[in-house]
This record gives structure tokens, C-alpha cells and sequence, in this order.
């Protein structure tokens, strides 16, 4: 006959050892801050794009270099590399891809660090 008592106990199938639902927990709690912190470096390292306003004219500090030869200014390289997602278009377009096409052209780009695009 059961008691009082017998229906406090619970189920015997239930495994409730302090350390097995400690360590259960911290596993649980372990696994939860590692993809917490791996989010975190994730977003920290992605780069935030920003939409290019593709202008040639922007370019215009690396005519003289572009044309003749001359080192680049650090003008130049930083409009380079701001408008390196629009590179192929001038490239594709006939009025300027004698200048962003030229042997020079490939040597400022070289020089600032901007890869020659491949098109």
C-alpha cells in the first residue's frame, strides 16, 4: 500500500543529483556565452559597407599620375580605394578606360594598395 509520503518522491525514473543538474547547467550556460561571444567578435570584425557614389570625377586627383606617370598623391590613393567598387564600370566605359586602363594607372593602383580589378 502506498503512503503519504511515496507521492512526494516523484517518478524513480527522474535523476535529480545536484551534479548532474549543476554541471547539466553550466554546459547549457557555457554554450550560450561561447555564441554570445562569437556574435560579438563576428559583428565587431564585419565591416559596415557604405554605398559608393560612383563619380569619375573624383578620380581627378590621380590624373596627373594617370596621364604621365607621376607618383600618386595620398589624395589620389584615398579616392582610389573609396571608389574602387566603381573601377569597372569606368573601365567599361569608353570615355575613361583610357585613363583607368593605362599602364600607369595599373602602377597607382599598385602603388596605393588597390588590386587591378578583374572585369
Amino acid at each position: 500500500m502506498r503512503g503519504p509520503r511515496d507521492d512526494l518522491r516523484g517518478p524513480a525514473s527522474i535523476n535529480c543529483a545536484p551534479s548532474t543538474g549543476l554541471n547539466a547547467m553550466k554546459k547549457g550556460s557555457c554554450a550560450s556565452l561561447l555564441c554570445a561571444l562569437v556574435v560579438v567578435v563576428v559583428l565587431a570584425n564585419a565591416r559596415v559597407t557604405e554605398a559608393v557614389t560612383c563619380n569619375p570625377s573624383e578620380l581627378s586627383p590621380c590624373l596627373p599620375a594617370f596621364t604621365s606617370g607621376q607618383a600618386p598623391s595620398a589624395n589620389c590613393c584615398n579616392k582610389l580605394k573609396e571608389q574602387k567598387p566603381c573601377l569597372c564600370g569606368y573601365i567599361k566605359n569608353p570615355n575613361l578606360s583610357k585613363y583607368v586602363n593605362s599602364p600607369y594607372a595599373k602602377k597607382v593602383l599598385s602603388t596605393c594598395g588597390v588590386p587591378v580589378p578583374t572585369c
